[in-house]
């Protein structure tokens, strides 16, 4: 263990401090953190111990209060070791939040969507009066979720630019934060690159993935180009599933529930209300139809 002289004496070259090593052995001793540690284990101290852990004590102090940028996200802690004081370095609360946004963000998977989803908090976004209503049936949709993998989405319906699809990305990333994984799905973007999974016979794979997301986030529904087999192949498939199953579907759309309802009565060659009306009835089991108002913040 480095001699306590030479502790003091490289304590005070560094600092340029003018003070003798008594004055700054009291000084290290009488630190708060110091003490709150000597109290805390009072009836496992003795004199003895803390003398020959006084080198460790001013190392203590000194990081607290100089800290290393190479230690930068971690703190030093007091810890008894056997009959010695000794320190360890735990991971600061901004560096275990940093790394719980990191975990989060590898359970997002977005397609057809920017990257800069991932990072959206859900406390980021404002709370005017034309959102709450939504708010609250999310915040009571993620209280439950945490106790129920398999609930009721929402459907959020309202104009072009009011924060439908950043208020999901708040949402994705609070369930990414509960450990499940989400997949947030741009619907036109999608439907038109179905073409690109017949070259190596990917299709049913994707929609099979896509359709077991244990949370699945389809975005700007109802303004994609559909035929009948995009609609009844491929969304009527990853919708019957969920419902089949029971898994959490959220949507956005610039069109309420009854105008999705026409929009997928016709396709390019044909209308066909009867298919209509039954995408629709796992659209409406799958979510609930949530207005959210406001301006359009694009402009």
């Amino acid at each position: 263990m480095e001699d306590i002289s030479e502790v003091i004496t490289r304590i005070i070259k560094k600092r340029k401090l003018g003070e003798d090593s008594k004055k700054i052995a009291k000084t290290a001793i009488k630190h708060p953190k110091v003490q709150a540690f000597l109290a805390q284990n009072k009836e496992r101290l003795n004199k003895e111990i803390v003398q020959a852990s006084l080198p460790t004590i001013f190392n203590y102090v000194e990081q607290i209060e100089s800290p290393n940028p190479v230690m930068e996200g971690y703190t030093p802690r007091l810890f008894l070791n056997g009959r010695v004081i000794d320190i360890t370095y735990v991971p600061t609360e901004a560096k275990l939040k940093s790394e719980a946004r990191m975990r989060a963000k590898h359970r997002i998977e977005l397609i057809d969507l920017p990257k800069k989803l991932q990072s959206v908090e859900l406390a980021e976004v404002d709370r005017t009066p034309d959102r709450k209503e939504a708010l609250k049936n999310i915040a009571m949709f993620l209280a439950e979720f945490k106790k129920n993998k398999h609930i009721k989405g929402l459907y959020l319906t309202g104009d072009f630019g009011v924060g439908k699809t950043y208020i999901l990305a708040g949402v994705a990333n609070a369930i990414a934060r509960q450990g499940s994984r989400v997949f947030f799905l741009h619907v036109p973007s999608f439907i038109a690159s179905l073409g690109s999974h017949f070259q190596d016979n990917s299709l049913n794979d994707e929609i099979d993935r896509i359709a077991s997301a244990p949370v699945l986030i389809f975005d700007d529904i109802g303004s994609e180009t559909l035929s009948e087999w995009s609609r009844d192949d491929v969304l009527g498939v990853i919708l019957q599933k969920r419902m089949d199953n029971v898994l959490p579907t959220f949507f956005s759309s610039n069109i309420t529930m009854d105008g999705l309802n026409e929009h997928f009565a016709e396709t390019r060659n044909s209308v066909d209300e009867v298919k209509a009306r039954r995408l629709m009835e796992r659209v409406r089991f799958l979510s609930k139809e949530v207005f959210v108002g406001g301006k359009n913040r694009r402009n």
